[in-house]
């Protein structure tokens, strides 16, 4: 790194953590250990999907109750989210939404009536310019370099809740109790959370990195192929102009949320 022995003496003495994060790029140790000395349960570099851009696609038209809960089963039972009826407590990962509030800036009395009626699915929105990174004190919420994947170090996380303030998209939850006596359905291959930290939505990245994809994706395309329909969800990388997201984006008009507020959402509506 150019740094002989005294002087990584001194600058780690004084700084230790600034430091490693202009030494490796924008990590900091625990991101370090966390991506690259842990990686899940069955994992093979040589299995992996890796993207420059990862972003999701849902086609509004393939979208019905039956496929909407489909997809929130397999998230929330893959990720251990706690079943919790208080709406002031509840935890969502991804969850469905009525136009008005998905879309507010393109809602009016005019709006016709299969889209006022039309479920949409929700989740975090990956943002190009994730604005819950900037506020985060802790760097629990940070932004992988390599995938553009926002993250969450539920391990660092103090529980601020700073970067639920920031989100524009409400896409976070806070464990108000410790959710774990609500989950229905543990999976020993994820871990729980905590009272106290926030969660979301992480775009399966535990199972890009065992060559699968998102639950949620797996999970419409099967039920959307049992019933002959084009697949609700697509995902793939942005960067590749060949993927499918791309080929879906160049035929079909799609629009995002909140996109005048400069965040870039890697989430996308054909409508």
């Amino acid at each position: 790194m150019g740094v002989d022995r005294r002087k990584f003496l001194k600058i780690a003495a004084t700084n230790p953590v600034e430091w490693m994060y202009e030494q490796t790029g924008g990590f900091t140790p625990s991101e370090l250990l966390l991506h690259f000395f842990h990686k899940p349960a069955g994992f093979k570099p040589a299995d992996a999907l890796t993207g420059s851009r990862w972003a999701m696609v849902v086609n509004v038209k393939s979208l019905d109750e039956e496929v909407v809960e489909a997809c929130k089963e397999a998230c929330h039972l893959v990720h251990n989210v706690p079943e919790i009826d208080n709406p002031k407590h509840e935890i969502k990962w991804i969850w469905e939404d009525e136009y008005g509030h998905v879309f507010p800036a393109r809602h009016h009395e005019f709006v016709g009536e299969k889209y006022e009626h039309t479920p949409f699915l929700v989740m975090c929105n990956h943002c190009f310019n994730a604005p819950c990174v900037r506020v985060c004190p802790t760097r629990a919420t940070f932004k992988r370099k390599s995938d553009g994947i926002v993250m969450m170090d539920m391990h660092r996380c103090i529980g601020c809740r700073f970067c639920m303030a920031a989100c524009p998209y409400g896409s976070r939850s806070f464990n108000w109790k410790d959710p774990r006596p609500y989950i229905r359905k543990e999976n020993p291959e994820y871990p729980t959370r905590t009272k106290g930290v926030v969660e979301k939505c992480q775009f399966c990245a535990e199972r890009l990195a065992k060559g699968q994809i998102p639950a949620c994706v797996e999970a419409a395309q099967k039920i959307c192929k049992e019933k002959g329909k084009e697949p609700a969800l697509a995902f793939g990388d942005l960067g590749d102009p060949h993927s499918e997201v791309r080929e879906l984006l160049r035929e079909h008009y799609s629009i995002r949320r909140k996109p005048e507020l400069g965040t870039g959402p890697n989430v996308y509506y054909i409508v």
